[in-house]
């Protein structure tokens, strides 16, 4: 019955990957096969007719920033352009569900995809976070940042529930700078190894780290232990290389060196 049963789960699975929708490449391959000339017109676009080809101007991102800045005044603080010509939201934390949310669900803007998320340590401020959201439309070829900012002790709302993408990018955060996202579905570190202390990306870590990792021959495993900066292997030589070589030097004497001397000769002229 067993057997019987996965023949007709497997011969179910062949029939729905049958019927699934071709991608843009298998698309792409068969207008391919289709034409009699077995090539494929790039200028052709008719079939991607609401994708943007041109990117959006400077003054259509002014135009969209000055629309989001009266569109949500209780979240966004402030809407610049970049020097490279980017629109920058600077939000609230609170805010960053729905301003994500309206980015990606507005007719007008369809930022469907969260490309980069990352963080920057600041210890003078008293937020010393900020946190920089890189969101990508495909529809309108353009992009846009949004920021915010925290601290070591304050969490901030996930938009996991916004981009499926976040997940793994707030785990890199959370593992690098210690920021901590409320309501993530699964916030472990990412990157660094079980047990690891800090975080290594704080301006405060050390260079060096607390503990170094090392293969042990006796008990035949890695073992992790306090960091112990060996001196005999290390040379502290702050000449420079040519010092060493004073006969090939030619040592110029100082201006007011010069000055004596000339000052003597007359004398003894």
């Amino acid at each position: 019955k067993m057997a019987l049963l996965g023949r007709l789960a497997a011969r179910g699975f062949r029939r729905a990957l049958s019927r699934t929708v071709p991608t843009v490449c298998s698309s792409r391959c068969m207008s391919a096969a289709t034409d009699p000339q077995g090539s494929f017109d790039p200028k052709n676009t008719s079939r991607y007719s609401n994708i943007s080809q041109k990117p959006c101007s400077k003054e259509q991102l002014e135009r969209f920033g000055a629309y989001m800045l009266d569109l949500m005044p209780k979240y966004i603080q402030l809407a610049q352009m970049t020097d490279t010509n980017e629109l920058e939201l600077c939000i609230h934390p609170d805010g960053i569900v729905p301003v994500l949310t309206t980015l990606k669900d507005h007719s007008m803007a369809q930022f469907t995809q969260l490309i980069e998320m990352t963080a920057v340590d600041v210890p003078k401020r008293p937020h010393r976070f900020e946190l920089v959201y890189c969101l990508l439309s495909l529809a309108y070829n353009s992009r846009i940042v949004v920021k915010t900012y925290t601290d070591e002790l304050t969490p901030v709302d996930s938009a996991s529930s916004v981009y499926d993408s976040a997940i793994w990018l707030e785990r890199e955060v959370w593992d690098m700078f210690g920021v901590f996202f409320a309501n993530h579905p699964d916030l472990r570190r990412i990157l660094t190894d079980y047990g690891f202390e800090g975080h290594p990306f704080r301006k405060d870590f050390p260079l060096s780290g607390y503990v170094e990792v090392r293969y042990d021959e006796e008990s035949s495993r890695v073992v992790c232990e306090p960091v112990e900066l060996t001196q005999e292997f290390r040379r502290f030589d702050f000449n420079h290389p040519w010092e060493t070589f004073p006969a090939h030097r030619v040592q110029e004497p100082s201006p007011a060196v010069a000055a004596n001397t000339g000052e003597e000769d007359k004398k003894k002229s």
